[in-house]
């Protein structure tokens, strides 16, 4: 893989970093890998406005840099992960890139539609996503069977399904599709553990995933009117102990214990709830035409 694949040498690193708050090593280091992880993960919110508002979503770097540095916007998977893959890469991490099939606690198959990273770092592989929405890891996960790692008030787990076995939702292993080197590696499935037991939230092989890859998939996720994408309001915010989630007009706050908060936000206050609770900021167009959708859309 070459060191522009990232497109990190068109990174302005410094803005970036101001962006997140980051004052750390510019090194390649697990503690930076850390920090940066989690220091983007609080600053951007994932979000699909463009394309409710009817906008194409472009993935090239001078877009995502503009959009999420300049106006203060965040995004959703492609767009979080790699803006945040350039910045690792400007750095000086080993990064590839991987894609998963959603499976939020069911065995159905699903396409492959989310991107995510891994890092090479002192011999060993790690998992790093930014851009998985309300139940995003809130750090890197090193890429071990059977690790479990509380972050915050929340616990993630990481289990390998081989190929022919009993996948963790039910479903024989391997039948999600994977093929060739994946198949014969077998599947990892990223869990997170809810009142009721582990929860698996996607799937994914070790198949290197390119930009040029990811613009397909955006193409698909942003168009398609079977897309969860396509048709409401999503917006979402991980932390540590409160995660906050917007589905068309219903803003969702949910606690480590469980304990929810559920309200329907009118639709002249989205603007306003969407710069308070998930740190996004529109523009007055921006923010007139969301107001217009709902008005003309008031059910979630």
């Amino acid at each position: 893989m070459s060191d522009t694949v990232w497109g990190g040498d068109q990174l302005d690193l410094d803005a970036y970093l101001a962006r997140i708050g980051y004052e750390g090593e510019r090194a390649p280091t697990e503690a930076a890998l850390r920090e940066l992880h989690a220091r983007h993960a609080a600053t951007f919110g994932f979000e699909n406005l463009e394309i409710v508002l009817g906008r194409p979503v472009p993935l090239d770097l001078k877009s995502l840099q503009e959009k999420m540095v300049g106006r203060r916007r965040g995004g959703y998977c492609y767009e979080q992960n790699l803006l945040y893959a350039a910045a690792l890469d400007r750095l000086g991490f080993q990064v590839s890139g991987l894609g998963a099939r959603i499976r939020m606690g069911e065995s159905k198959i699903r396409p492959v539609t989310h991107a995510l990273l891994k890092v090479r770092l002192d011999g060993e592989d790690w998992i790093t996503d930014v851009g998985f929405g309300g139940e995003a890891l809130l750090a890197p996960l090193p890429l071990r069977d059977g690790i479990e790692v509380r972050q915050g008030g929340w616990t993630f787990g990481l289990v390998r399904e081989e190929a022919g076995g009993t996948g963790s939702t039910g479903g024989a292993g391997g039948a999600d599709g994977t093929h060739g080197t994946d198949a014969a590696c077998g599947t990892w499935v990223l869990r997170s553990r809810h009142e009721d037991g582990w929860f698996d939230l996607y799937a994914f092989g070790q198949e290197a995933r390119y930009p040029a890859d990811y613009g397909v998939f955006n193409y698909y996720i942003s168009t398609h009117p079977r897309s969860p994408f396509t048709g409401r309001l999503v917006v979402q915010r991980p932390g540590p102990d409160l995660r906050r989630t917007l589905i068309g007009t219903e803003l969702t706050l949910t606690r480590p214990d469980w304990s929810r908060v559920v309200r329907q936000v009118p639709a002249e206050e989205l603007p306003a709830v969407l710069e308070a609770d998930f740190d996004l900021v529109l523009d007055e167009r921006d923010a007139a035409e969301l107001v217009a959708l709902h008005r003309e859309q008031p059910v979630a």
